[in-house]
C-alpha cells in the first residue's frame, strides 16, 4: 500500500471484554522526527489478555506493543531512512530525572500512566517517534526481533534477582517472558527449573533445555508451623511471570535462605505471604516493570545471535488482524504455548 494516495489503515479495534473489530481509520503523516512504520509482527503480551479477555481496555484503543515493521516514510528531521527495519519500545524514560541517570529506566520520574487510550501496532501501519524505535540488526528476521520488547522485559526481571554466577532459578509460569527468561538464565549458565500447569507450555520449556520441568502439584508446600522449613530442592530465585496469587503465594516458598522472589507477572487477585518465613529466611519479594535503559539493544544482540530458537518459542500460526481477539482468548485459556505473532499483511 502506498500512503501518498491513501492515509487509511487498517486497525483491530478493542470495543469490550473479547470484543476486537477491525475498522479503517486515517494516519497521518509523519512530523519531523517521526516515521510510519509498515507493521510486519506484533505480539500478543499478556497485558493484552488482561486488556482485550478480562477487560481492562478503554474501548476504542488500537493495542499491540511488542512488534516490527519496516520504515515507509519520514520526517524531515528523522535519523531513520525509508526502508530500515525497526522494532517498537513502550519508551518510558525521559533521560533526565534521577532513575533515568542512575540507569533505572524501568522507574523513570516522568514516564506517562500505565492505563488509559493507547494507540497501538494491531494495525498494519504505524506513526512512531523516532526515539521508540531500534534498529533490528543486519541478518536478524523481523519475526524473530518481534521477541524483543518481551525478551527484554525478562533480562529485566533477571537483573532485578540480582543473581551471582551459576545459581539455581525456579522460573513459575512457562507463558512467552517465562519461556524468555528460562532460555536467557540458561545462556547465562545458571540452573534453571521451570513450572507450568499447561501440558503444551511444559513441552516448550523442555524444548528449550531448562533442567527441569515441573508442573506446581510437584512443589512443597508448608504450614506457619513450617516456617524455617526449606522445600527439597530450594531455589535462590524464583522469577514469577504468571500473576496468578497460588503461583506467588507457592513460589516464595521453594526459596532457599536469603533468596529473592521476582514479580513480573501482573493480575488482580492479590496474594497472601506468611510473613514470617520472610523474616526468618530473611526472603526479598520484588517487582520487575518494563526493562533497562539499554534493555532493547541487549534483546536485539541475543536474538541476533545464535543463543536463541525462534522457532521454538513462536506459535508456527500465522494469524492476521481479523484473529487478534480468538488469539488473546486462546492464550488466556492455556490453548496456545508459544509466543503469539500477529501479522497485519496476512489477509
Amino acid at each position: 500500500m502506498t500512503l501518498a494516495q491513501s492515509r487509511s489503515i487498517e486497525v483491530a479495534v478493542y470495543k469490550s471484554p473479547g470484543v476486537v473489530e477491525l475498522e479503517t481509520r486515517e494516519i497521518s503523516k509523519p512530523g519531523a522526527s517521526e516515521v510510519v512504520v509498515e507493521i510486519a509482527y506484533c505480539g500478543v503480551c499478556g497485558s493484552d489478555l488482561h486488556l482485550i479477555v478480562e477487560g481492562w481496555g478503554t474501548p476504542e484503543d488500537v493495542l499491540g506493543h511488542e512488534w516490527t515493521g519496516v520504515v515507509l516514510e519520514t520526517g524531515e528531521t528523522s535519523d531513520l531512512s525509508v526502508g530500515d527495519h525497526v522494532a517498537g519500545t513502550v519508551e518510558q524514560r525521559c533521560g533526565a530525572c534521577n532513575a533515568c541517570l542512575s540507569g533505572d529506566a524501568a522507574q523513570c520520574e516522568n514516564q506517562g500512566p500505565v492505563t488509559g487510550q493507547f494507540d497501538g501496532a494491531f494495525a498494519t501501519h504505524m506513526l512512531a517517534a523516532d526515539e521508540t524505535l531500534r534498529r533490528i540488526p543486519a541478518g536478524l528476521d523481523l519475526r524473530t526481533a518481534a521477541l524483543a520488547e518481551p525478551l527484554a522485559v525478562a533480562l529485566h526481571a533477571i537483573r532485578t534477582a540480582e543473581l551471582a554466577p551459576t545459581r539455581s532459578v525456579l522460573v513459575s509460569g512457562a507463558g512467552p517472558i517465562g519461556t524468555l527468561a528460562a532460555a536467557a538464565l540458561l545462556v547465562d549458565g545458571h540452573n534453571v527449573s521451570v513450572v507450568e500447569p499447561s501440558p503444551s507450555r511444559r513441552i516448550v520449556a523442555s524444548r528449550i533445555g531448562v533442567n527441569t520441568v515441573l508442573h506446581p502439584d510437584d512443589l512443597q508446600t508448608f504450614d506457619i508451623s513450617q516456617v524455617d522449613s526449606l522445600a527439597t530442592p530450594a531455589y535462590d530465585a524464583v522469577i514469577e511471570t504468571s500473576g496468578k496469587a497460588v503461583a506467588m503465594e507457592t513460589g516464595i516458598q521453594q526459596l532457599n535462605r536469603g533468596g529473592r522472589m521476582v514479580i513480573v507477572g501482573t493480575g488482580l487477585d492479590n496474594p497472601t505471604f506468611d510473613t514470617n518465613r520472610q523474616i526468618v529466611l530473611e526472603l526479598s519479594v520484588v517487582g520487575s516493570f518494563t526493562y533497562d535503559h539499554d534493555g532493547f539493544e541487549q534483546a536485539l544482540g541475543l536474538l541476533a545471535g545464535d543463543s536463541f530458537d525462534a522457532d521454538l518459542l513462536i506459535d508456527s500460526n500465522e494469524v492476521g488482524l481479523d484473529g487478534v481477539g480468538e488469539v488473546a482468548r486462546g492464550l488466556a485459556a492455556g490453548e496456545i504455548a508459544g509466543k503469539a505473532l500477529i501479522k497485519p499483511s496476512r489477509g
